[in-house]
Formats: structure tokens, C-alpha cells, sequence
């Protein structure tokens, strides 16, 4: 007897009892094994086995053919109905019964019509234990009809414009399939312009001139009868427009904004949209409040059609499809409606019961609208059929009670809605039945050793039968736990071992008898492969042998095959196979590939492969060299408490000699995965004494060294734990600091784990006073890395010493280390602290010593705060923004750089320690003295004219003091950029504009412009002009006889543009080879140190140049490159002192570096120029 349910596994406990399955009374899940021997006296109520569809189309062309087959116990009878009522077979010699079976045989070939026979049938399986029925079966013949004939007109329309070619096929029976073809049977093409709607029809949403032709024809393909029927071609012309009007879309289908839609569940809902316009539109489809599903949603004809397969009642909503051009986008919502014909949740099942039991049979079915449940009992309403009264009804439930043989009868359960119905038969067979084991008797199984070994005992009874398994002759039952019964009877032991072998007897009861069913075990050695064939490469023309060597039980017969790349060996004389050896001669190329040796055997299989390479003969190969193998076989001998020695085999050298060995650890109780190196031994030695540590857990590796690398380590040895032992060493990094005035913090670096020596891991923190007469104070703590000292005064000196121990016991006297309990702010300022101006620029600060008693803490040094007092036009700013500087240690004096000149200044100094700042100081005050001023901000010049410039500046952003006055300096320079002679020029420092009267007309100049305070001059800024051209010299020139027009004249000018050009190439040649300008040698001769000053490096004289000039120049004037006006600043800068923010001192208060400035270049070097290029720049360009 089988179960329907999931097969499920009971493992048995270890109890002394007896190994019995209890099969509870799974009353709705029994069936009736369909075992011959059974059947021949078990009686079972009909059950249909086939029957045709419901919705039957026929072929006319063929005879008819409904299917109703049907099993039972006697077989049943078969009856047929036609439309509600009897349908006699034999009054209608073209209808016969298939003999044993139900199903029906019309023979309308030879005469007759199909369209006769139309209607609904309903089959009928009888048998003295019931009846079951068929669906109702709808017999229909399928129908091709041909179009109806009609004229069709030729469709003229211009081009751009809509075109819908409408099909309307005939009703056909099942509908056809439509698709538009040409004369020439084939396919018009179709795109997003052009494309077939779900009706048929042919929908353009625009014609262009290539749409014209004669022949389109809608083809509709009837697939049951495999007719094809044509419809009349189709005209279409179109007109070329000069310029077809562009328009947004509308849709040819569907109509309107809304449309509604109503699809079954589980049907494919097919959503079309097809819009026309110019230019042609894209579709895109949405679902209003909810996003399509992704793995069943399909897009098909230019995305105009969204499919969504198997749908449900979740797929309803609004769907919206919208089309868009260029010109505009609209849009179309449809409303889709889900229903469902019924569908079943739970069907009824077949119940087998013995008299006196209680079962139930079950309808459950879902649909939209809900289905009504209706049952029937061997095919008529229950209603009006016999009463049973151990049965009750219960809407989609019956329950029976305490069932008689008289109840055995066949069920029909009807589910029906407005969209179809369901019908299902199950039978209540009431059987008293002894049990019977269907198994066959002494069945031997064999089975490989640690493999699962499965004993049938399949059974059948009524009531459901206990089963119980023995082993043994003796009848002794089974009492261990290695055993898995399972609900249909089968036996399982998982791994089957040797000791397994034996008799096992199946013992089936129920309240009517017993059957019991002895079955054989045996348990063979698996089969293995003990030398397999290994890599092998060979050089062409040679010979190469495989070995396979198997070891089998010798109960089984193995066979032993050979495959080439999993497939049969070639054949071929060269392959030779023995009984361990393939041998294959005058290998080849071809010959390469994986060769597998298979050992089968009836009970198992092994197989084992190697990889054969065929290479070109080579004189003498080349040694190769590589790392060494690992070594192996790792062996521990002699252990001791603090030592152990290892031994190893090594790898293959790889033809280059292992130097050396190395050999690591790894601690798997307190640092697992993690490997240290212990020690190295000579490449000849194979053992080594390794000195251990207590309390720790080895595990050994060893890699193998040569001139080549390290091998790869080998495999871990086996564990080794050593003794507990006291610590043998302490905590080191011991200190003592305060985090509070009041406290000691200690702390130290703890021992790891390989250092504990043993568990209970602790230290004993010990401190006193050092100018104290105290006794050790001493505590101890867990396995932590700090401990603090409360209550203690201010900045004390402290002993402090720490000391390991473990459950063993104490570590050596540990070290001991001072300490400071904790420092609070100091409490006095520095005092007498002086000032003392240098320069401009820099300061010196002398101050007095503080009491060490009231630093109160660890001497950081002294901090100098200083600042600058603020203009009048900053004072309302409530944030002096202020300097610090910090002197290492007990210095008292300190140099204050960076200063700004002609400033008035305010410091105060404090003492630092670890906790911070103390006091400050009083005040003090000082000035700096007037300072070279910068440059000035700016100059321009304006209105130029023929004789005269006017120069506009800014006065110096940093004075630096009280400017007395400015300083001009100028000089031409000529077309050849020869300077000319230097005119000086004072102008009171009240001035912001001064006019340069007399000048020369269309000349360029160059000025030097810088501001002076009582220290000196500052920086200069320069730029260039130049006056305006004399107009009336022009014109007067203009008024001259041209004599540019005359021969003579231009004979004598091509006679100088070649000499000039001659001139160039000898000045070209000339300033290559390292020739100066004339320029050069004038300002050389005149050496104006007012103009030119010494260069820095060695005291020679620059040449011109304006590579200084920073102000963008105007009316033609000289550009610099970098556009910029430079200028000079200070170089006392905090960097050259402090640190970081802070100056930097040496210890007794001098600088770290030169305090040096740095002083620009006057009237600058060079050739440079922005002016249009001269002849020679023009050939060095060219060049």
C-alpha cells in the first residue's frame, strides 16, 4: 500500500523497543495499488482514466472519435447521453463503442455529416460499486468559410496621410489566423509605421510613395482543416505632396479616451494601442497605481500590443498606453477586469475505508463570480439519490461516519460559474481486507559499503496496517537508532556497514490479520582504483602507457573500459589495452586529449583520468628548475615539558639543492590561523629538537628553501599541548601618569597569551611615594592594561612596579619605574619681562624663571602671546586676532619675528605644563620703528597725447611708516628697444597724479615708480606709454607727390628690400653664434647703476629687460608674461622661526636659519617684448 503524502522519515530512538511504524488512519490519502496480483479480487468503483476535451472541434473530414476510458474492479459498463438524454448506439449503424472501453467511434467518411452529430455528450463508467461520469463534451465541427465576394475601389491619398486596410475574415470555427501577404505569397513587411492590429486589419499611421502597390491581401489560415482562404487584393496609390504637414498623434484603435477590457484568469491579456501621425509615434504603456508585472509581461508589434501571460484577478486595474511625437503625446486608459472560471483549491480524493471508519471528501474551488458547489453521487444530484445515512453534507464537505460496505459509491463534485465548471469523481470504497505484502518474498539487495541500503516492504490492508521490522532468524527485534522507516514500509539504513548483512523480516498487521515478507542483505567492498593513470607527456612517434589497476569485491565482476575525451577510444591498432595498461604506439598529435579509466561493476563505478600531452622530439630537454615540493609525513617524537622534536621527509628538490629549512608555529588555543616562525635548519637535516613554552598548544609546518624560493608549506602536524608554568617574564612599557590632580594612572603593555604560560592570567600592581617612608601598596587585577590610583596630592614622584602571575604561580620580581601622580595648572606668572626692539621687524623678549614648586607639573616651557594694536577703522571688531609663540624648556628669552614696521605692540607670557597654561603676565608694550614702504598699489597712464602723459597711482598698501615722498624715474626706448636717457623726478608724497609734460610725439617710454619713508625706498612698480602721433605731419605728408606709382621707384625699393633681407640673414647668423644686440653694448658702455643695479650673484651688470614689468600695458605698450605687478614684501616670516604655528628656537633662543631680506631688481635685463615683431623677430620666427 503507498501514501499519497510527502514522504516523510521517522527516525527511531535509542529505547528498547521494538522497530514498528505506526501508520495513523490517513484515511483521505489511501489508494489502491494498482498490483495485478491485488486487482484480480479487490474490488474498486470506476475511475475515469481519459476522456476528450470539453470543447471538442472535429475535422469533417474524419471520423469522429470521443474518448471515455475507465478502470474498476469488476471493469465498468459504459453509457452514453447527447444532449440530456440517452443516446442509443445501437439504433445508429454509423456509431460503434471501441470494445473494453467507453469511448465512441463515428464514422462519417464512407456517409454521413459531421454537422449530424453536433451537440454535448457525457460518458458514464458503471460497476456494481458505482458510477463515474465524464465532462460534458462539446462536440462541434470546425468551419472554414470563404470571404464574401465584393469590389473594392482603389484607395488614392497623399502622402503623410493615415491609411487603416481593413480584413474582416470570415467566422470561423475555431478563428482563424490572419496575416496580410502580396501576390508573390509573401510577407509585407511591417514596422511602427506600418503594422497588423489584433483584428486583422492593416493600420499605417502615415503612407510614403514606396506604400503603393496593387496587391495587398489579407490571408486568414483556418488551422484545424489547414485551409488557407484569400481575400480580394487591395489597391493603393499614393501621391507625392511637396511637403507633407507634420500633426500629433490620434489613435485608430481603440476609440475615445476609455475603453474597458475583460480577460479569465490565466488567459494571456493582450492590450492594443495604434496611433497615427507625422512623424510616426512611439507607444509606451503604464499601470495606473501599480508597476508591471516584469517576468510575465511581453511588448510584441512595435510595442502597440502589451501581452501579460497567465493573469489574475491582481492584474485588474487601469492601463494606460500613450502615444508621442514631436508634435504631442495622448493617451488611452483601458480598464482591465479579471474573472476566473472556477479553479480548484482542494479536489476531492479517493477514500479506501474499512467498515466502521470515518473519512471525509472535500471540494474547495475559487472563481470570479465565486462558484457554486453541487455534488452528485454515481452521477445523480444528491438531492434526489438514495439516502446513505452515514453521510452528511456540508457545502463543499461531505463527512462520513462509521461507513458500511452498502456506502461504497463514486462522488461527483460540480463547481460552476457563469465562465465554466469543474467536475470531479472520487470514490468511497469500503474494503475489509487483510494485510498483503506486495513485495516479493527472499528479494536479495546488495549494496556498497557506506552507501544507504533501502528494504522494500510495500503493503496493502484495510484497516491500515502497522508495520515491524526484524533482523535475525530468530526473530529478534531491531533496537538501535541507525535505522530510518518510512511511511510506505521501506527500510533505510543510512550507511550501511559489513555487520549490516543479514535476514530482515517485514511483519504488517491490522485488526483482520497479519502478513510478514523475509528480504536479504548483503554488503560489499566498494570498488577502487588503486594505481591511477597519471599526466603524461610524450614526444611524437613515441610510445605511452596508462596503468589502471582496480581492486574489487570479490563477489563482483568488474569491467573495465577506456574513454578518449569521454567518448570510445579511436580504433586503431596502435590503441592496445591489457588488463591494468592502456598502451598507445607512435603517439601523434591527434592522440592528445584526457584518457579515463572506468571500473563498472552491477553495484558501483569509479573512474580516474589523466591528461596526455604530445610534444615535438627535442634533443635533450632542458632541466627544469622550480621551488621544492613541500615536505611531508610531519612526525612529533621524544615530547618533554619545554621541548619537542620533529621530524619530516622533504619534497622534491626540483633540480635545484634545498639550502635550508624553516619551520613555523602556530598556537591554536590562543592565536589560531596565525603562523610564527621558531627556528632553521640546514637543507640536509630531516629533524630538529624545537625548545617549547608552557601552556601553549603547537602546531608545526616546515617549507623547503633553494636557490630558486620557498616551497609551499606542508601540512600541519599533529597537535602538541605543554605544561603550565609560572610567567617567566612581566609587563613591560610600565608607567605612571596622572590623567587628574589627584590621581595616578599606570598602565603597561600586557603579556599575550603565548607569554601567559599557563591560564588565570592576573598582575599585581604595586606603588609608593618616592620621598615617602610608605609601605608597598599592592593590588591585583585581571588581565587588563591599567589601573588607577585615586586620592593621591598633586605632581608627587611614585615607585611603581608590576608583576605577572598565573594559577601556577608569581612571575620574577618585576622593575622598578617612576611615576607622577597628576599635574594641575601652574600657579605663577613669569615676571620682569623686557622688550627689546631689533629692527622693524624683530624683537627680543627676556623674562624670569618661575618657582619649579609652582609650575605644579612637567616644565613644558613658556608661551609668548602677542598683537598688533588695531587701526581706528578695525577697532569696532571685537576678535584681536593674536600670536603665539612657544619656547621649549626653561629658556628666558626669546626672539619675536614677522613684526610689521611702524606698529605698536602688546605681549605677556605664561608658563606651560602637561595640564596647560598658568598666568599671565602684565602686559608690556613696545613699538617698531618706520620700515621701507611696499609698492605702490597701482599705476596708470592716462590721456596721452601728442608731448605729455599722465600718471595716475595708489598709494603703498603697507607704508611701513610716513611717506616723505615718490620717486619717478623714466627714459624712452626707441624702435630697437635702445633705452634712452634716465630722467629722476621727486614728487611729494601728498600726490596721487602727475602730468610729464614736453615728451617726444609717438614715442614709447618706460617708467620706474617707488614711494620712500625716512628708512629708505621701498619697492618699485614700472609700466610703459606712449604719446600720440603727430596728425598734421601726416597730413601734409599725405599731400606730397606719390611717387609710389612710378617705375623708377619701384626698381629702387626691390633693390633695398634685397639688400635688407641680406642684412637679416648676416644679423641672424651673427646673434646664433653668441652676438649681442647694439642695445646690449650701449647700456654695457653706459652703466647707470641708478638704472641697472648689480646682480646678487657675482656683481656684473644685467642687460635690459622687462621681465619685471607686471602692469598690463596700454596703447601698444609691452605686455609681461605673467600680467602681475610684483612687489616686495618682508621676509621675516613665522615659519623661519616657530613651529608650526609657533616659532622654532634653538635652546638658547636664537633663530633656526639666516634672518636675512631680499631686495628686487631695478631697471630689469632682457630683450623681451610684446610689440608687433620686428624684421629680425619675424626671420627668427620663420626660422
Amino acid at each position: 500500500m503507498q501514501l499519497k503524502i510527502m514522504p516523510k522519515k521517522k527516525r527511531l530512538s535509542a529505547g528498547r523497543v521494538p522497530l514498528i511504524l505506526f501508520l495513523c488512519q490517513m484515511i483521505s490519502a489511501l489508494e489502491v495499488p494498482l498490483d495485478p496480483k491485488l486487482l484480480e479480487d479487490l474490488l474498486q468503483p470506476p475511475t475515469i482514466t481519459q476522456q476528450s476535451p470539453k470543447d471538442y472541434i472535429i475535422d469533417p473530414r474524419e471520423n469522429i472519435v470521443i474518448q471515455c476510458e475507465a478502470k474498476g474492479k469488476p471493469p465498468p459498463s459504459f453509457s452514453w447521453t447527447r444532449n440530456g438524454t440517452h443516446f442509443d448506439i445501437d439504433k445508429d449503424p454509423l456509431v460503434t463503442m471501441k470494445p473494453g472501453s467507453g469511448t465512441l467511434i463515428i464514422n462519417i467518411m464512407s456517409e454521413g455529416k459531421a454537422e449530424t452529430y453536433e451537440g454535448v455528450y457525457q460518458c458514464t463508467a458503471r460497476n456494481e460499486r458505482g458510477a463515474a461520469i465524464s465532462n460534458n463534451i462539446v462536440v462541434r465541427p470546425s468551419r472554414s468559410p470563404l470571404w464574401t465576394k465584393e469590389k473594392l475601389e482603389p484607395i488614392i491619398l497623399r502622402n503623410g496621410q493615415s491609411l487603416v486596410l481593413p480584413c474582416r475574415p470570415p467566422v470561423g470555427l475555431p478563428p482563424p489566423i490572419i496575416f496580410w501577404m502580396d501576390n508573390s505569397f509573401q510577407r509585407l513587411p511591417q514596422s511602427e509605421r506600418v503594422s497588423q492590429g489584433l483584428n486583422g486589419d492593416l493600420y499605417f499611421s502615415n503612407v510614403l510613395p514606396e506604400d503603393t502597390r496593387e496587391d495587398y491581401i489579407c490571408y486568414a489560415r483556418f488551422n484545424h482543416t489547414q485551409t488557407i482562404q484569400q481575400k480580394q487584393p487591395i489597391s493603393v496609390k499614393v501621391i507625392s505632396a511637396k511637403s507633407s504637414r507634420e500633426r500629433p498623434p490620434t489613435f485608430l484603435t481603440p476609440e475615445g479616451n476609455a475603453s474597458n477590457k475583460e480577460e479569465l484568469r490565466g488567459n494571456v491579456l493582450s492590450l492594443e494601442c495604434i496611433a497615427e501621425g507625422l512623424p510616426t509615434p512611439i507607444i509606451y504603456w503604464i499601470k495606473e497605481d501599480g508597476i508591471l508585472p516584469i517576468n510575465r509581461t511581453f511588448y510584441k508589434n512595435f510595442k502597440k500590443t502589451l501581452q501579460i501571460i497567465h493573469v489574475s484577478e491582481a492584474d485588474s486595474g487601469n492601463y494606460q498606453c500613450i502615444a508621442k511625437n514631436a508634435l504631442g503625446a495622448i493617451h488611452h486608459t483601458i480598464s482591465v477586469t479579471v474573472k476566473a472560471a472556477p479553479y480548484w483549491i482542494m479536489a476531492p480524493q479517493n477514500l479506501v475505508l474499512s467498515p466502521g471508519e470515518d473519512g471525509t471528501l472535500i471540494c474547495r474551488a475559487n472563481g470570479k463570480p465565486k462558484p457554486r458547489i453541487s455534488w452528485l453521487t454515481n452521477g445523480v444530484p444528491v438531492e434526489i439519490a438514495p439516502d446513505d445515512p452515514s453521510r452528511k453534507i456540508d457545502g463543499d464537505t461531505i463527512i462520513f461516519s462509521n461507513v458500511q460496505e452498502r456506502s461504497s459509491a463514486v462522488y461527483q463534485c460540480n463547481a460552476s460559474n457563469e465562465y465554466g465548471y469543474l467536475l470531479a469523481n472520487a470514490f468511497v470504497n469500503v474494503l475489509a481486507e487483510p494485510p498483503r505484502i506486495l513485495t516479493p518474498t527472499h528479494t536479495l539487495y546488495q549494496v556498497i559499503a557506506n552507501r544507504p541500503a533501502l528494504l522494500d516492504c510495500a503493503f496493502f490492508g484495510s484497516p491500515l496496517p502497522t508495520i515491524e521490522w526484524f533482523k535475525g532468524a530468530k526473530g529478534s527485534a531491531l533496537h538501535e537508532d541507525i535505522y530510518v522507516l518510512h511511511e510506505n514500509g521501506t527500510l533505510e539504513i543510512p550507511v550501511a556497514q559489513k555487520d549490516s548483512t543479514g535476514t530482515y523480516t517485514c511483519v504488517a498487521r491490522n485488526k483482520l490479520g497479519m502478513a510478514k515478507n523475509e528480504v536479504h542483505l548483503e554488503i560489499k567492498d566498494p570498488t577502487r582504483i588503486i594505481k591511477q593513470p597519471e599526466y603524461a607527456v610524450v614526444q611524437r612517434g613515441n610510445t605511452v602507457s596508462f596503468e589502471c589497476e582496480v581492486k574489487h569485491d570479490h563477489t563482483l565482476i568488474p569491467t573495465v573500459i577506456w574513454l578518449k575525451d569521454n567518448s570510445e577510444l579511436p580504433s586503431d591498432e596502435r590503441f592496445t589495452i591489457d588488463k591494468d595498461h592502456l598502451v598507445i604506439a607512435d603517439v601523434s598529435d591527434d592522440d592528445s586529449g584526457t584518457y579515463t579509466c572506468v571500473a563498472n561493476t552491477t553495484l558501483d563505478n569509479v573512474s580516474a583520468s589523466a591528461v596526455l600531452s604530445v610534444v615535438a622530439p627535442t634533443p635533450t630537454p632542458a632541466p627544469v628548475y622550480d621551488v621544492p615540493n613541500p615536505p611531508f609525513d610531519l612526525e612529533l617524537t621524544n615530547p618533554l615539558d619545554k621541548s619537542v622534536q620533529l621530524s619530516w621527509t622533504p619534497g622534491d628538490d626540483n633540480n635545484s639543492p634545498i639550502t635550508k629549512f624553516i619551520i613555523e608555529y602556530e598556537d591554536t588555543m590562543h592565536e589560531a590561523g596565525l603562523w610564527h616562525h621558531h627556528a632553521e635548519v640546514s637543507g640536509t637535516q630531516t629533524t630538529a629538537q624545537l625548545k617549547l613554552s608552557p601552556y601553549v598548544n603547537y602546531s608545526f609546518r616546515v617549507m623547503a628553501e633553494n636557490s630558486i624560493g620557498r616551497s609551499l608549506p606542508s601540512e600541519a602536524s599533529e597537535q602538541y599541548l605543554t605544561k603550565a608554568a609560572e610567567p617567566d617574564k612581566n609587563p613591560t612599557a610600565v608607567e605612571g601618569l596622572g590623567s587628574e590632580p589627584d590621581n595616578l594612572v599606570i598602565t603597561w603593555k600586557p603579556l599575550n597569551g603565548f607569554e601567559s604560560n599557563g591560564p588565570g592570567l592576573q598582575y599585581k600592581v604595586s606603588w609608593r611615594q618616592k620621598d615617602g617612608d610608605d609601605e608597598w601598596t599592592s593590588v591585583v587585577v585581571a588581565n587588563v592594561s591599567k589601573y588607577i590610583v585615586s586620592g593621591t596630592p598633586t605632581f608627587v614622584p611614585y615607585l611603581i612596579k608590576v608583576q605577572a602571575l598565573n594559577d601556577v604561580g608569581f612571575a620574577p620580581e618585576p622593575a622598578v619605574v617612576m611615576g607622577h601622580s597628576g599635574e594641575d595648572l601652574p600657579m605663577v606668572a613669569p615676571g620682569n619681562v623686557r622688550v627689546t626692539v631689533v629692527n622693524s621687524t624683530l624683537a627680543e623678549v627676556h623674562w624670569d624663571p618661575v618657582p619649579l614648586k609652582s609650575i605644579r607639573g612637567h616644565l613644558q616651557g613658556y608661551r609668548i602671546y602677542y598683537w598688533k594694536a588695531q587701526s581706528p577703522s578695525k577697532r569696532n571688531r571685537r576678535h584681536i586676532e593674536k600670536k603665539i609663540l612657544t619656547f621649549q624648556g626653561s629658556k628666558t628669552h626669546g626672539m619675536l619675528p614677522g613684526l610689521e614696521p611702524f606698529s605698536h605692540y602688546t605681549l605677556n607670557v605664561r608658563v606651560v605644563n602637561g595640564k596647560g597654561e598658568g598666568p599671565a603676565s602684565a602686559d608690556q608694550v613696545f613699538n617698531t620703528p618706520e620700515g621701507v614702504p611696499s609698492a605702490p598699489s597701482s599705476l596708470k597712464i592716462v590721456n596721452p597725447t601728442l608731448d605729455s602723459l599722465t600718471l595716475e597711482w595708489d598709494p603703498p598698501s603697507h607704508p611701513n611708516g610716513i611717506l616723505t615722498e615718490y620717486t619717478l624715474k623714466y627714459q624712452p626706448i626707441n624702435s630697437t628697444h635702445e633705452l634712452g636717457p634716465l630722467v629722476d623726478l621727486k614728487i611729494p608724497a601728498n600726490k596721487t597724479r602727475w602730468t610729464l609734460k614736453n615728451l617726444n610725439f609717438s614715442t614709447r617710454y618706460k617708467f620706474y615708480f617707488y614711494a620712500q619713508t625716512s628708512a629708505g625706498s621701498g619697492s618699485q612698480i614700472t609700466e610703459e606709454a606712449v604719446t600720440t602721433v603727430d596728425e598734421g605731419k601726416m597730413a601734409m605728408a599725405s599731400r606730397q607727390v606719390d611717387i609710389a606709382t612710378q617705375g623708377w621707384f619701384i626698381g629702387l625699393m626691390c633693390a633695398v628690400a634685397l639688400l635688407i633681407l641680406i642684412l637679416l640673414i648676416v644679423c641672424f647668423i651673427r646673434r646664433n653664434k653668441g652676438g649681442k644686440y647694439p642695445v646690449k653694448e650701449k647700456e654695457d658702455a653706459r652703466a647707470d647703476p641708478e638704472i641697472q643695479p648689480m646682480k646678487e650673484d657675482d656683481g656684473t651688470f644685467g642687460e635690459y629687460s622687462d621681465a619685471e614689468d607686471h602692469k598690463p600695458l596700454k596703447k601698444g605698450s609691452r605686455t609681461p608674461s605673467d600680467r602681475t605687478v610684483k612687489k616686495e614684501d618682508s621676509d621675516d616670516s613665522l615659519v623661519d622661526y616657530g613651529e608650526g604655528v609657533n616659532g622654532q628656537f634653538n635652546e638658547d633662543g636664537s633663530f633656526i636659519g639666516q634672518y636675512s631680506g631680499k631686495k628686487e631688481k631695478e631697471p630689469a635685463e632682457g630683450n623681451e617684448s610684446s610689440e608687433a615683431p620686428s624684421p629680425v623677430n619675424a626671420m627668427n620666427s620663420f626660422v
